[in-house]
C-alpha cells in the first residue's frame, strides 16, 4: 500500500490517506459512512502503532473501497503532509555511498556516522521550501527513509527488516555553508523544511529488497544524482541493527541512510552552481514515486508579540 497525508480543507488538520489505482481514499469519510464502531485505525500514527492483524483488516477495508468515488480524491487536488508522524525521531547516516564518500574527499567510515534532524525540518510533497537568509550553498541529498514499525532495541541484523513498516523518499536539503560553519553538522542540516519527505510511506511488503533501488535526483529537469542503493556501504537491515543498540526505535522513526554521488558540493568548485530561489527539486526512487519541491527565499520576519501593560 501507499499512504499518505493529506490536508483537510475545513480545518488544518492532516487526514490518513491510502494512494489507489482510483485516486486518493479518505480513509476517514469511507469508515464513517459504514456506521461501524470505530475499531479501524484512521490516522498514520494508529496504522503504525497497529499490530498485524489490524493491518490485515486495514488493508482489507482499503481494496473493499478503494474503487468507490465518494470516497476517492484526485490526487492533483490535495495538500501532502509530511509521511510519517510529527513527532517521530529522524535519525541520518552521513558518508553511506562508497561513491559520494570519494567525490567529498572522505575516507569511507568504519561504522555508521550518525546526526540527527527535528521535525521543524519535515515538509511535505508540493511544499515550498525557505532557503536559509544567510547560507548560499543549499545543495540537495536524494534519500531512502526507513520507516520503523515496532518498537525495537537490540534487534539483530537479521531480524531488523521484519520490524520495518516501509520506505519513502526524502531530501536530506544541507546548507553546506553552515553545516561545515562547526564541526557539528546539525546547523546546516536542520533548518526549518530541510526534510521533505513522501509523498507516500510505501509498505514494506510492496517494496521487497531496500537494498536493490534505483535512486534519482532531478532538478529543473535535469538528472543531477543517479545510482543505486546497492552502492550504501552500511545496507539497511546493518543500520536499524547498529542504532538500535544504542537508541530504542519506535513506530514512526524514520532512518536517512544517505546519498548518492552526484551533490554539488562534490563537484569542482568552479562547476558549484548552488541551489537557488524558483528551482525545483524531484527525488525519485524505484518504487516509491516522486517527491518534488520548490525552493523560494520568502522569508519571515518575526515580530515581537505587543504586551498589555507596556509603556
Amino acid at each position: 500500500m501507499k499512504l499518505l497525508n493529506f490536508k483537510d480543507q475545513t480545518n488544518d488538520r492532516y487526514k490518513f490517506g491510502v494512494k489507489t489505482e482510483y485516486g486518493i481514499l479518505d480513509v476517514e469519510k469511507a469508515w464513517k459512512a459504514t456506521g461501524q464502531p470505530l475499531d479501524l485505525p484512521l490516522s498514520l500514527e494508529k496504522w503504525l502503532e497497529g499490530d498485524s492483524l489490524s493491518k490485515e483488516k486495514f488493508e482489507y477495508f482499503v481494496k473493499s473501497n478503494g474503487n468507490n468515488s465518494v470516497f476517492l480524491l484526485d490526487e492533483k487536488d490535495i495538500e501532502f503532509g509530511p509521511c510519517i508522524p510529527k513527532g517521530s525521531k529522524i535519525i541520518c547516516v552521513g558518508l553511506n555511498y562508497r561513491k559520494h564518500a570519494e567525490e567529498s574527499n572522505m575516507e569511507p567510515p568504519e561504522s555508521p556516522v550518525l546526526f540527527n534532524k527535528f521535525s521543524n525540518a519535515l515538509a511535505g510533497h508540493g511544499e515550498k521550501i525557505e532557503l536559509p537568509a544567510d547560507s548560499n550553498k543549499v545543495d540537495f541529498e536524494a534519500e531512502l527513509g526507513i520507516v520503523i514499525g515496532e518498537k525495537i532495541k537490540n534487534v539483530s541484523k537479521e531480524q531488523a527488516l521484519d520490524f520495518v513498516a516501509g520506505y519513502c523518499n526524502v531530501n536530506d536539503l544541507s546548507a553546506r555553508d553552515l553545516q561545515f560553519r562547526t564541526n557539528q553538522w546539525l546547523l546546516g542540516k536542520s533548518c526549518d523544511g530541510f526534510s521533505p519527505i513522501g509523498p507516500y510511506l510505501v509498505t514494506a511488503n510492496e517494496v521487497g529488497n531496500p537494498n536493490q533501488l534505483k535512486i534519482e535526483t532531478i532538478v529543473n529537469g535535469e538528472i543531477r544524482q543517479s545510482s543505486n542503493t546497492s552502492d550504501m556501504i552500511f545496507y539497511c537491515d546493518e543500520i536499524i541493527s547498529y542504532i538500535s543498540k544504542y537508541i530504542t526505535l519506535e513506530p514512526g522513526d524514520i532512518i536517512l541512510t544517505g546519498t548518492p554521488e552526484g551533490v554539488i558540493f562534490g563537484l569542482p568548485e568552479n562547476e558549484q552552481i548552488w541551489l537557488k530561489e524558483g528551482d525545483e527539486v524531484t527525488i525519485k526512487i524505484e518504487k516509491l514515486g516522486e517527491l518534488t519541491n520548490q525552493l523560494t527565499s520568502s522569508i519571515k520576519i518575526a515580530e515581537p508579540k505587543s504586551s498589555v501593560g507596556n509603556v
